[in-house]
């Protein structure tokens, strides 16, 4: 058998078929910042909670001293201060939990595609800085996670949509919060 038989091409072309697959592979991952989910490339800011409003929004005070109305990404909590909407179940524990959680706290606010709602107030998720170097606490996550919290998904800001329908499912499944207590 010479160098070009049939059965010496069939064995160069199966570690060539490997190469381009793995060139292809890395290629198609370029620009993912370490196959992370994105938020490190999120713009930032850090927060004073001044005040929890509800389950899903809070007024902080921003490192200019101003103070602004925080309505969380991606979340829904039931209604416990809608002007004309009565109180709704599950509203209260939702409120309390958030307040545990962040009130007169230092706070992460990371923003995504759009930074205000209609209303002006500001559009974040929330984070709670780990302690001692642990890791922060996503709070618009949690709350969901506990089952305080539906999903609300308004794109563009929609960046961590499939993780809060994972974490809803699995707090309906369980019964937990707003799931086990309220008709919905």
């Amino acid at each position: 058998m010479g160098p070009s038989s049939p059965s010496r091409r069939g064995a160069l072309r199966a570690p060539l078929i490997v190469l381009a697959l793995l060139l292809a592979l890395l290629l198609s991952r370029c620009g993912e910042g370490g196959g992370g989910d994105g938020a490190d490339r999120m713009p930032t800011l850090t927060a004073r909670v001044v005040r929890v409003i509800d389950g899903d929004t809070i007024e902080v005070e921003l490192p200019d001293g101003s103070d602004e109305d925080v309505r969380y990404i991606g979340i829904d909590t039931p209604e416990t201060v809608k002007p004309d909407t009565p109180v709704q179940c599950g509203g209260p524990r939702a409120h309390e939990v958030n307040d545990q959680l962040v009130g007169g706290r230092s706070v992460t606010l990371r923003f995504d595609a759009e930074r205000r709602d209609v209303y002006g107030r500001l559009l974040t998720y929330v984070y709670l800085p780990g302690a001692a170097g642990g890791h922060a606490l996503f709070v618009n996550a949690d709350l969901v996670r506990r089952g305080l919290a539906r999903t609300l998904t308004i794109p563009p800001n929609d960046s961590f949509a499939p993780l809060f329908a994972r974490l809803a499912g699995r707090a309906g499944a369980r019964g937990r919060g707003l799931w086990g207590r309220c008709p919905l």
